[in-house]
């Protein structure tokens, strides 16, 4: 069983099925991407793992401990960031954390300790004697990761911590949640798919309420994999080049062909073989190739196909 370990989950608000016996795990150390358009239920199901919302069916295990509905005793192994975290404005960063910690049950000499150390590691040792209350988005994500992380959880939820943010600030929430990894398992929820393929090595996409791809991103990716060629021709002319790929669609080692302009990409048989035919064909038409490269699937490519 996996760190978190959920069963066959199934939630419905009135007459609209969101969960639909989602089951899904995400071992211990790992970096999991819980991918999903708005309002397929990405955050009812971390609602559900804290325990704030009740399930209809199925059942959720973190550490090895069930979650039940109103009584939280596995919230102390977890961490939680919401969407749009809320803070007292009239604290400071430090002031906050260590409300944090008296309320998480800490003794005050591992309270500076923990909020110290915290604040270093989300980058806010500038703002921290700051009011909250004039902190930027960017800035109350770090701090809530710093709340998040103040009693040493072996779970830590991030509800689209970058959906908000501008790219430098995703960047660097991104980056944190690097760092963080090396302390505790993390669920991240986004529908930003470049997020996730910076910092995940699991992922699961969920799509009318059950994970319909899921595993590990570099396996998913190999699994699909397709021996694709992209490559850029010299040649300018329209004509010849629609004759061109009229040609090349004849191969018998091209199983498929599409042409942008001077851009063409060519799906083989084999990568191995093919691609230097293809080479050697291009060469006897005297048409010179100016950029080479094997595509690899995006993550990108594998979710519009799993939600098409």
């Amino acid at each position: 069983m996996g760190l978190l370990a959920i069963d066959s989950l199934s939630k419905s608000f009135g007459k609209l099925p969101v969960l639909d016996g989602l089951s899904f795990e995400v071992e211990e150390g790992s970096v999991f991407g819980f991918i999903g358009r708005n309002g397929s239920g990405k955050t009812t199901t971390m609602k559900i793992i804290v325990g704030l919302l009740k399930a209809d069916q199925g059942e959720v295990f973190v550490g090895g401990t069930k979650v039940v509905f109103g009584e939280t005793p596995t919230n102390r192994l977890i961490g939680y960031l919401p969407d749009v975290p809320e803070f007292y404005g009239f604290m400071n960063a430090f002031e906050y954390l260590r409300l944090c910690g008296r309320i998480a049950g800490m003794n005050p000499t591992d309270i500076e300790r923990k909020s110290s150390e915290l604040i270093a590691l989300v980058g806010l040792q500038e703002g921290a004697p700051r009011r909250i209350k004039g902190y930027s988005r960017g800035m109350k994500q770090r701090l809530g990761i710093a709340q998040a992380l103040m009693h040493d959880p072996v779970l830590l939820i991030c509800d689209e911590p970058t959906s908000a943010l501008d790219p430098q600030g995703r960047s660097e929430i991104l980056a944190i949640l690097s760092r963080v990894r090396e302390r505790t398992t993390v669920l991240f929820s986004t529908h930003i798919l470049a997020d996730v393929e910076r910092i995940c090595d699991t992922v699961g996409v969920l799509h009318q309420g059950r994970i319909a791809l899921g595993g590990n991103l570099e396996q998913i990716k190999s699994a699909h994999r397709r021996d694709t060629i992209m490559f850029w021709l010299s040649e300018t002319d329209p004509a010849a080049l629609v004759a061109l790929g009229e040609d090349l669609r004849r191969l018998p080692f091209v199983e498929q062909l599409t042409v942008a302009g001077t851009v063409f990409s060519a799906t083989v048989k084999s990568l191995r073989n093919d691609s230097r035919m293809l080479l050697v064909e291009l060469a006897s038409r005297d048409v010179t190739v100016l950029g080479y490269q094997v595509l690899e699937p995006t993550l990108e490519n594998l979710y519009l196909d799993v939600i098409a």
